[in-house]
Formats: structure tokens, C-alpha cells, sequence
């Protein structure tokens, strides 16, 4: 996969529920709500093991049943294929 910059504009505009990040970033943002902390749980342990075989790791920070994620690729400088991709696991495995 190509770890070339698209911007979040382009990335926005192919997912859907997904933000621009708060501050100047180049990044994207969602925030996943469950029904229970186990089942936010099992959702970051699938995608942990998918974005291990990616190489790409989210950003990401859990309380209780709300899972808040940014996607930005740091050696890029910004939103490549690689976060869509990401997001598009997420977002499938989020149901």
C-alpha cells in the first residue's frame, strides 16, 4: 500500500462518520461507542491484530464503552491510503 499523502480532505470524503482531527494535524477522528467496556475491549483487540499486519497503528484511547481513535501515518506527515484502510477495518468491525 502506497504510504503516500492524501490529506484528510480526500480520506473524509471516502469514509463516512469520521472527522478532521482537533488541531492543525493532517489526521482523522472517530470516536466508537459499545455497548460495555468487554465489548469495546474485544472491537480494539481485533483491530489491534489487523493494524498489526498492516503495520499501521491507530491512536487511540478507551473509557469505559467509548473508544476515541485518530488515524494519521507519522512518517507520511499526514492521512495516506493506509489510514483509510484502517478506518475501513474499523468501522466494519464496529458493525
Amino acid at each position: 500500500m502506497d504510504r503516500t499523502r492524501i490529506g484528510a480532505k480526500a480520506a473524509l470524503d471516502q469514509l463516512e462518520g469520521w472527522r478532521q482531527a482537533d488541531g492543525s494535524r493532517d489526521a482523522i477522528a472517530k470516536t466508537f461507542r459499545f455497548p460495555s467496556f468487554v465489548s469495546a475491549f474485544a472491537w480494539m483487540t481485533h483491530v489491534a491484530l489487523e493494524a498489526e499486519k498492516l503495520d499501521h497503528h491507530p491512536e487511540w484511547s478507551n473509557v469505559y464503552n467509548r473508544v476515541e481513535v485518530v488515524l494519521t501515518t507519522h512518517d507520511a506527515g499526514g492521512v495516506t491510503a493506509f489510514d483509510v484502510a484502517l478506518a475501513r477495518i474499523m468501522d466494519s468491525a464496529a458493525g
